[in-house]
């Protein structure tokens, strides 16, 4: 399966995603493409355990990915390539399906980890781009 076909499928599975490193500043990338995602049809639960309990585009902030109830389809990490380590470990450990590793976010050990756990794992791709790049509709 080639890496677009991969983006693909994920995009479409996924309903349930968790956004680390989320941010209430309007001028954040995470604060955008979270926007985006809530209007494509997703789930979105904002993950900033300095923004604990406060609301961003209406969904209440969590501490971390073990304070999330659902089952997590895919975790979007919004931190640096380092701190994408941890973010990546919690998501093997909450059952995660999938890792997404924001634009220029690329840790290849960390990858390696999540795809031997048997997640599956995009690096340095954003999803308010590929979603209308690949004509992938609302989810429902």
């Amino acid at each position: 399966m080639s890496e677009i076909e991969k983006v693909k499928r994920i995009l479409e599975k996924s309903r349930v995603v968790a956004l680390v490193g989320a941010s209430p500043k309007p001028e954040r990338a995470s604060y955008r493409v979270m926007a985006f995602l809530l209007n494509q049809g997703y789930q979105v639960i904002p993950v900033n355990p300095l923004k604990t309990g406060q609301k961003l585009h209406g969904q209440t902030i969590v501490a971390s990915l073990h304070d999330i109830t659902e089952t997590v389809d895919l975790v979007d990490i919004f931190r640096n390539s380092e701190a994408a380590a941890s973010a990546v470990d919690d998501a093997i450990s909450i059952g995660a399906k999938s890792v997404w590793m924001q634009l220029g976010v690329i840790n290849q050990p960390a990858a390696d980890r999540a795809e031997a756990a048997g997640l599956d794992v995009i690096m340095d791709r954003c999803p308010a781009i590929e979603i209308p790049r690949l004509g992938i509709s609302k989810v429902s």
